[in-house]
């Protein structure tokens, strides 16, 4: 990331993305110390999913309240970076260097220190959190 807060995506991220980036990115706080960057369209579902919520559940307003703070449209511009809003890279702790990490067409933008440290919280109890989170969900489809 350069000083002014321009963020050069890889080009074989676009690539993965190309379908999806025509319309533009929207970033927002990720729910550790991280942003989130969606494609536009991916943001409209997530979007649909919070809309859903019950506003007269404090906790559900909470996460509304959240998960739109901050959120912020933006464009590729010719030399394929974006601009990030500076009040999310102070959130984020970003200082120069990012460590972007794609999964299910969404990007988290990681400072090198908080994803560092992220990894090296590993849990002991790893299989019993996997079990309670993979419970009812069909695994084996490359069985099929």
């Amino acid at each position: 990331m350069d000083a002014k807060g321009r963020l050069r995506l890889p080009t074989a991220l676009l690539k993965q993305m190309s379908a999806m980036v025509d319309d533009g990115f929207v970033v927002n706080r990720g729910f550790e110390k991280h942003l989130m960057l969606y494609p536009k369209n991916v943001w409209d579902k997530r979007k649909v999913e919070i809309d859903q919520l019950n506003i007269f559940d404090r906790q559900k307003r909470k996460v509304i309240r959240y998960f739109y703070r901050g959120a912020s449209k933006l464009a590729l511009d010719g030399s394929e970076r974006i601009s990030l809003p500076a009040s999310l890279v102070d959130y984020a702790g970003i200082e120069k260097e990012v460590v972007l990490f794609a999964y299910q067409q969404q990007v988290e933008i990681w400072s090198v220190d908080a994803y560092e440290q992220e990894l090296a919280d590993e849990p002991d109890e790893f299989a019993e959190i996997s079990e309670g989170v993979m419970t009812g969900i069909k695994v084996g489809l490359l069985d099929e």
